[in-house]
């Protein structure tokens, strides 16, 4: 099987996703969900004219410099309850509605009080720091778009609009199975011949902010019956992500587990470093990820897929990661035939190569807070030259 490029294997996988169904929340509860349809505005925003500053709402033709009659006040909540004639004003507060007659605010720094009087050597024209009615919405405009992630913005957003509830897509469920004989479940008894399980907690990590509940099937050793046991425990999962495995030694089991279960291979191998290794299937309405075991892969190929099918089955707008350009900090060496994804440190508008590059260096992976995109076949960078660079952060 060739490899495939880094873009068709994201688009061939998000193509297998299915969208969640969608749930009502509380919109208070709705930080970090999705919606799952477009937004209405239920209410008009602002309600009506409103004063954008402390001082006094004045009636008149433009050009009259006063002085104006106070005639009594308008705050916000309680406005003045008559209406202004010309020559006639208000005391006024942030927020508060306008008068109606009232044609503009006179900013309280430029106002002159005497004798129950307001003048000013500045008066401002009409519509002068005045928010008009609806300025920010009205009832019935789309103030979010489905596929949109609600953040505290957002979230702000959609109460001022008048929802209390929200339409979201339900967050998937996910199994994560890392496999291999050389994994300790507990990192504080980890024998010579072992290594640490960190790759599960690694990938759950990376999709909490994503995915509902999470279940961990490992570690598990290479052996066929243990992998079905294991994999009988994700009958009910939306996602399935495999760690190890996935390679062709003579103890890479997951794709013939995953055949006996009753996924179809959907494609094996894509041409990018780290991760070659990376396995795509589908069982039902299930998307099986198959990760590599190396902890560097596993988390590049998380980044690059991983994430990609979360967000997607959320039905998410933007699903692929996005990247920034920077300078090369230093010269970056030239590639080959795969697309490599460095581990790399930002330093303002500069990048540099974290301190190692191998496929099991988690503690430069640690350090690292980006991944510089080299596309396949480049040529030696020099410093200060523009790179492609994917920051690391999740959602």
């Amino acid at each position: 099987m060739s490899l495939l490029p880094l873009e068709e294997a994201q688009a061939r996988l998000l193509a297998l996703v299915s969208k969640m169904p969608g749930e009502s929340v509380a919109v208070e509860d709705a930080l970090g969900r999705v919606l799952s349809g477009d937004l209405k505005a239920a209410r008009t925003q602002p309600p009506a004219d409103l004063s954008a500053m402390d001082g006094y709402a004045i009636a008149g033709a433009q050009g009259f410099a006063g002085p104006w009659e106070l005639v009594g006040e308008s705050r916000a909540g309680v406005p003045f309850a008559g209406s202004l004639s010309a020559g006639q004003a208000t005391r006024i507060s942030t927020g508060a509605h306008m008068p109606e007659g009232a044609s503009s605010v006179l900013i309280q720094e430029n106002a002159t009080i005497a004798d129950g009087k307001v003048s000013s050597d500045d008066p401002p024209p009409p519509g002068r720091h005045v928010r008009k009615r609806g300025f920010d919405f009205a009832q019935g405009d789309t103030v979010l778009h489905s596929g949109t992630r609600i953040g505290p913005a957002q979230l702000a957003l959609a109460m001022s609009a008048g929802h209390a509830a929200l339409e979201v897509a339900r967050r998937p469920t996910v199994a994560i199975l890392d496999s291999g004989d050389e994994l300790a479940r507990d990192p504080a008894q980890c024998g010579s011949d072992q290594i640490p399980a960190s790759n599960g907690a690694m990938i759950a990590a990376m999709l909490a902010p994503l995915v509902g509940e999470t279940m961990r099937l490992g570690p598990v050793g290479d052996d066929l019956d243990a992998l079905a046991q294991a994999l009988a425990k994700a009958e009910e999962a939306d996602i399935l992500i495999t760690s190890g495995g996935a390679s062709v030694g003579d103890h890479d089991l997951i794709q013939q587990a995953l055949g006996d279960w009753g996924a179809q291979l959907a494609f094996w191998k894509v041409a990018i470093k780290p991760g070659k290794p990376l396995m795509v299937a589908k069982r039902g309405s299930q998307v099986v990820l198959g990760l590599p075991g190396n902890p560097v892969s596993s988390f590049v190929t998380c980044f690059l897929f991983g994430l990609p099918l979360a967000r997607a089955t959320l039905g998410m707008r933007e699903c692929l990661p996005q990247a920034l350009t920077m300078r090369a900090g230093e010269a970056l060496p030239a590639t080959g035939s795969r697309r490599e994804f460095l581990r790399g440190v930002a330093d303002r508008s500069e990048v540099r190569i974290a301190a190692s590059q191998d496929s099991s260096a988690l503690r430069a992976l640690a350090e690292a807070d980006c991944l510089i995109d080299r596309p396949v076949g480049s040529p030696e960078t020099a410093a200060g030259e523009p790179v492609q660079v994917y920051p690391l952060h999740n959602g």
